[in-house]
């Protein structure tokens, strides 16, 4: 990961925005996803969160420390909840929300529920079923159906569960989209979406679904895509329509959005997001 100098402060125009931060979109703090920058987290957690938090960005969602071990996380995961939560407090960010595995949501959804607790969190959002790629379209129904029991129990803890998309429910089988047959099998009280807007490279716009099903999302993943060049692009300098999507987001219910995207483009990104009107 590249640090940030004062050069791409001024070169990015970012110079002075840390202590005049304005509520972007949807009037919500901005805020990124730790994934992509997971190897710098696990060398320097709380210097890496105050770089991010120098550009602007003020969420930042979570991937669960023990569920992520061998994924990149296993710097954090001695860490208790407590020391995590200080950290993330002291870089000036809140953390509302947190990824999780299939399986630990599985086998040791008490503990991970009260480790959600310690760290403040409101959202526990499922990463992705682990289904194969061959999987059927009832295969993917019944995973859905399982999850909502789960659901049930996060709720009663005070929180909500969430589903994370990914490419892999964008396709038709038996002439039903995947996403829509899940969206008939969770219970829309206690399974929220959490859209990742990058299946517009596949063809599929995220304020579609929001208005499709109002009410019904937790959360956004942020990510433009060049169609020219048929790659991720920084938010903003892609194909999306940015305007019609947050639009759509309230009717979808959206409570927070993350840019997940590696860190020379969460630089590039922010402007944008905190310019947006």
């Amino acid at each position: 990961m590249n640090r940030i100098t004062r050069r791409d402060f001024a070169r990015l125009g970012l110079a002075g925005l840390a202590p005049a931060v304005k509520a972007a979109p949807l009037g919500l703090p901005v805020g990124f996803q730790v994934y992509p920058v997971r190897e710098a987290l696990g060398k320097d957690f709380e210097g890496t969160l105050k770089q991010i938090a120098a550009i602007g960005y003020r969420s930042v969602e979570m991937c669960s420390p023990p569920g992520y071990e061998k994924a990149g996380f296993a710097p954090l995961a001695a860490k208790p909840a407590a020391e995590i939560r200080k950290g993330i407090r002291a870089a000036g960010l809140r953390c509302e929300s947190c990824h999780y595995t299939a399986r630990e949501l599985k086998e040791s959804l008490d503990e991970r529920i009260a480790y959600a607790r310690e760290l403040g969190l409101k959202h526990m959002v499922l990463s992705s079923f682990g289904l194969r790629q061959d999987a059927s379209l009832a295969e993917w129904a019944r995973a859905a159906a399982e999850l909502n029991p789960v659901g049930e129990r996060v709720r009663k803890a005070g929180m909500q569960l969430g589903f994370h998309n990914h490419n892999t429910e964008f396709k038709v089988m038996d002439g039903v989209l995947v996403y829509d047959k899940l969206m008939s099998e969770f219970d829309p009280k206690l399974v929220k979406m959490q859209f990742q807007v990058a299946v517009v490279s596949l063809g599929y716009h995220a304020a579609d679904f929001m208005e499709k099903y109002p009410g019904r999302f937790s959360s956004l993943h942020l990510a433009d895509w060049s169609a020219a060049e048929k790659r991720s692009v920084p938010v903003g300098q892609g194909a999306i329509d940015w305007k019609r999507l947050f639009a759509a987001a309230r009717t979808g219910g959206v409570k927070n959005y993350y840019v997940e995207m590696n860190m020379d483009a969460l630089v590039a990104s922010y402007p944008f997001l905190n310019g947006f009107r």
